[in-house]
């Protein structure tokens, strides 16, 4: 059987959500709520509909040309917004109604609906939880018989009807023939002026049509978005989800209250994550790695047995067996070789660092193509910048940089160059060739003395 359609109801403004930002824009580990629930829906539907309104652009902007969009262009009511979406909509088959911030709805429960709908044939079928507070949510009442009678939202509840504990999840499964023909004749609410997709329920049981409902184990997957409270509620459980999958997969995570890692981001078997590790965005990460304490990798490719602790790495490349931290800052466009070492308060940005190549402490290197098994020695600084323009820095394979070295860009140290310590370096450096270039050291007898013994009278 042909899937059904998806429309998702996402025009709302979120004006409790107190930002210049689209609700359904707000990010829930390193996507957008949106996102999530476009994600569960592709996976039992064969197209989906994005109904927007407040940010259209934004959110257009964000998730590009791959889906229908139509905009609400006033803001009346989820009822009002389903309208706008029935002309694309075929005359027959089905269509899941989803809101778009509902994001830990998962694909399994918007099948096992869809199921229960087709099984029942009802013209509608209600996507409800039983929860103990269900303040805020609109309320399944059922007749004697225990069939749905109708929705009433928590605006209009009676003293009687709010002690009822089954809520409307937002969540719908429609026979297209009944939508089409009783949608566009939706009663508008006489005290918010508005046309609530839920006020379609008795419509339909009263012309004599089927409606049923589905109630999800899960209440919490029925959560609605509405402020950064609830933001932060269903970031916790969807990391919660994240780091359960990965461990049962062979990863190691010492504390997984404290480590926080995004949707999509891979790491393979055997690696150890410490406490306060942060993964974001596209970051890959193999087997055999120790992550943490205190890392953050942002789009990062992590190679095998690869240590990392104490970082902020930006859009790099860790290769195999690099060692990294504590305290250093690798920052984007950069490539760490197969068991080099970037120690304690190195920076390094924009620059390709040889295989076996070590910068252990204290050193800057920006725009430079580093060779393998090159040593730079301690507080040594690549000067990339002259004020306008960036310039380029190579060192050659198994060049050795003395400790406290300024290089000045733009420049080439040879391979199995040396350069002495304190040196700073203007002119190319041929292999093999040593490089001094400091002043001339003078020694003043018995002035020491006399400095220190006016400091002490100060």
């Amino acid at each position: 059987m042909e899937q059904p359609r998806a429309v998702i109801l996402a025009a709302g403004e979120g004006t409790r959500m107190k930002s210049s930002l689209p609700k359904v824009l707000h990010l829930l580990c390193g996507r957008p709520m949106l996102w999530h629930v476009i994600q569960s829906a592709k996976a039992v539907t064969s197209e989906q509909l994005l109904v927007i309104g407040h940010g259209a652009e934004q959110v257009k902007g964000y998730f590009g040309e791959e889906f229908l969009y139509v905009e609400q262009r006033q803001q009346l009511g989820t009822g009002h917004a389903l309208q706008q979406v029935l002309p694309y909509l075929p005359a027959t088959g089905e269509v899941l109604v989803l809101c778009g911030d509902t994001p830990l709805l998962e694909n399994e429960v918007l099948e096992q609906l869809v199921s229960f709908h087709r099984r029942e044939g009802a013209a509608a079928t209600v996507l409800t939880a039983q929860m103990e507070e269900p303040r805020g949510y609109g309320r399944i009442i059922r007749d004697k018989q225990g069939r749905v009678q109708k929705i009433v939202e928590e605006l209009h509840l009676t003293s009687e009807q709010k002690t009822v504990q089954e809520i409307n999840t937002g969540s719908y499964c429609f026979d297209l023939q009944a939508l089409k023909r009783f949608l566009p004749s939706l009663p508008q609410n006489a005290l918010k002026g508005e046309y609530y997709l839920t006020d379609l329920i008795p419509v339909l049981v009263e012309a004599g049509f089927k409606v049923e409902s589905y109630k999800i184990e899960d209440a919490l997957q029925a959560l609605g978005i509405n402020d950064r409270l609830q933001l932060s509620w269903a970031a916790s459980r969807m990391r919660e989800k994240i780091n359960t999958a990965l461990m049962r997969s062979g990863v190691t995570m010492i504390d997984p209250a404290t480590t926080y890692i995004d949707t999509g981001v891979e790491v393979g078997r055997d690696t150890v994550i410490y406490p306060q590790t942060i993964l974001e965005g596209k970051t890959k990460v193999g087997e055999n790695c120790r992550l943490g304490p205190g890392l953050h990798l942002v789009d990062t490719l992590v190679g095998a047995r690869v240590t990392c602790r104490q970082a902020v790495v930006l859009e790099s490349i860790l290769q195999d067996g690099a060692i990294i931290g504590p305290f250093a800052y690798i920052r984007p466009g950069s490539t760490i070789g197969a068991g080099a070492k970037i120690g304690d308060f190195v920076e390094i940005k924009n620059s390709s660092i040889g295989q076996g190549s070590k910068v252990p402490h204290l050193s800057y290197v920006g725009d430079t193509q580093m060779g393998p098994g090159v040593n730079m020695g301690a507080g040594s600084i690549v000067v990339n910048f002259d004020g306008r323009h960036k310039h380029a820095t190579s060192i050659g394979e198994g060049a050795f940089i003395g400790c406290n070295s300024n290089l000045v860009a733009p420049l080439s140290i040879g391979s199995g160059a040396f350069i002495a310590a304190g040196s700073t370096v203007t002119r190319d450096v041929p292999p093999g060739s040593l490089a001094i270039s400091r002043s001339k050291q003078e020694n003043k007898e018995g002035l020491g003395k006399r400095f220190l013994e006016k400091k002490k009278e100060k």
